[in-house]
C-alpha cells in the first residue's frame, strides 16, 4: 500500500468520525477543498462512491460504511502508535528537513522554531532556503514550504499561515514626483523594481484583484532583480514602485519610509503551505511539527 492510499483512507475515516468535510480538514490541517479532491481521489481508486452530502450532513454510503468498520481498527493502531511516539517527546529524535523561501522561513516558520525545540530537545531542524519549487524528494528534504497557490496538484498541502496579501508600495517621495497610481494598468506609466520567476526565468507579472475582476500587469523599470532587501531599499530611496508580500514590507510601512498604493486592488491569497508528496509517509518528525504548529495556530485564534 502506498502512502498516499493510507492518507486517503485516513481522510476518509476523519469525515466519518467529525461529521462533516468542515470539521474533518480542520481536524486534518488541510483546506476543506483538499479534503474533498483527496476522497475524489479515493472513490476513482476503488471504483465506489463513498460518502452522500447534502446541505446539513455528510453521511457515509453503504459501502463507505463498510469499508470504514474495517479500517477504522487498523487506522486506529496506527493513531496509538504515534501518540505513543508523542508521549515520549523527549525521547524522539532525528532531523526534520525543510525546503523554504526566504521570506517564508522568516514569516510561516521561525516563529515556531524555539518551541518546537523546547518540545522536541533531540530533533534536529535544518531549513534550507531557496526560491524555486524544490522537488523536495530529490533535495533529500521532508517537507517544502511555499505559497498555496503555487502548490502541485500530487502534493498534500497543511496550511501553516493565514491569507497574505501581495501589496504596491512606492516612497512618498517617488509618489510625489509622478503622482499616484490609480488603476493597476497605470503602472505601465511608472518606473517598477522587477523580478523574475525563479523557475523559467521569465519576469513576474504583477497581480491584482477587485470586485471579482483579475487584473495582470507586465511591468518594466530600472531595476530587476530577486532579492527583497535590494528591492525594498531600491523603493524607499525612490527608484520606483516595487510589489511584495506584505510581510516583508511591514517595517518601512510602519515607519512611513514607503507607502501602500492600489490598496483596494491588493486582495487576500492563499498563505504559507507545508507541502510534501501525497506518496510518502510523514516522518514522526514532520508530523509532530504539524501538530504543533496546528496547537499553536488554534490557541492563537483561541486567545
Amino acid at each position: 500500500m502506498k502512502g498516499s492510499d493510507v492518507a486517503e483512507l485516513r481522510a476518509f475515516a476523519a469525515i466519518i468520525e467529525h461529521g462533516n468535510f468542515a470539521r474533518a480538514a480542520e481536524w486534518l490541517g488541510v483546506t476543506p477543498s483538499a479534503l474533498s479532491q483527496t476522497i475524489r481521489r479515493l472513490e476513482v481508486r476503488l471504483g465506489q462512491r463513498l460518502l452522500n452530502r447534502t446541505t446539513r450532513a455528510t453521511r457515509a454510503t453503504e459501502a463507505g460504511q463498510q469499508l470504514y468498520e474495517r479500517i477504522r481498527p487498523a487506522l486506529k493502531e496506527i493513531a496509538e502508535a504515534q501518540a505513543q511516539l508523542q508521549d515520549q517527546q523527549g525521547e524522539l529524535g532525528g532531523r526534520l528537513r525543510i525546503n523554504a523561501s526566504r521570506t517564508g522561513a522568516s514569516y510561516a516558520l521561525a516563529p515556531h522554531l524555539t518551541s518546537f525545540a523546547q518540545s522536541y530537545p533531540r530533533i534536529e531542524v535544518e531549513i534550507v532556503i531557496s526560491d524555486r519549487l524544490e522537488d523536495v524528494v530529490a533535495s533529500e528534504c521532508d517537507a517544502g514550504l511555499r505559497l498555496g497557490e503555487n502548490l502541485e496538484q500530487d502534493m498534500v498541502g497543511v496550511p501553516v499561515s493565514d491569507p497574505l496579501r501581495w501589496i504596491a508600495v512606492a516612497s512618498p517621495a517617488y509618489l510625489a514626483r509622478t503622482g499616484t497610481p490609480g488603476h493597476p494598468t497605470d503602472l505601465k506609466e511608472h518606473a517598477c523594481i522587477n523580478m523574475r520567476w525563479p523557475s523559467g526565468g521569465h519576469l513576474y507579472q504583477w497581480e491584482f484583484a477587485r470586485d471579482g475582476q483579475s487584473v495582470q500587469v507586465a511591468v518594466a523599470g530600472p531595476l530587476c532583480t530577486n532579492d527583497v532587501a535590494t528591492r525594498l531599499r531600491a523603493v524607499k530611496d525612490g527608484l520606483g514602485i516595487g510589489y511584495f508580500l506584505e510581510p516583508e514590507a511591514c517595517d518601512l510601512l510602519a515607519t512611513g519610509d514607503i507607502v501602500e498604493v492600489l490598496g483596494p486592488w491588493c486582495a487576500r491569497e492563499p498563505g504559507f503551505y507545508l507541502y510534501y508528496p501525497g506518496n510518502r509517509l510523514v516522518t514522526p518528525q514532520l508530523r509532530a511539527f504539524l501538530d504543533h504548529v496546528a496547537a499553536r495556530r488554534r490557541a492563537e485564534v483561541e486567545e
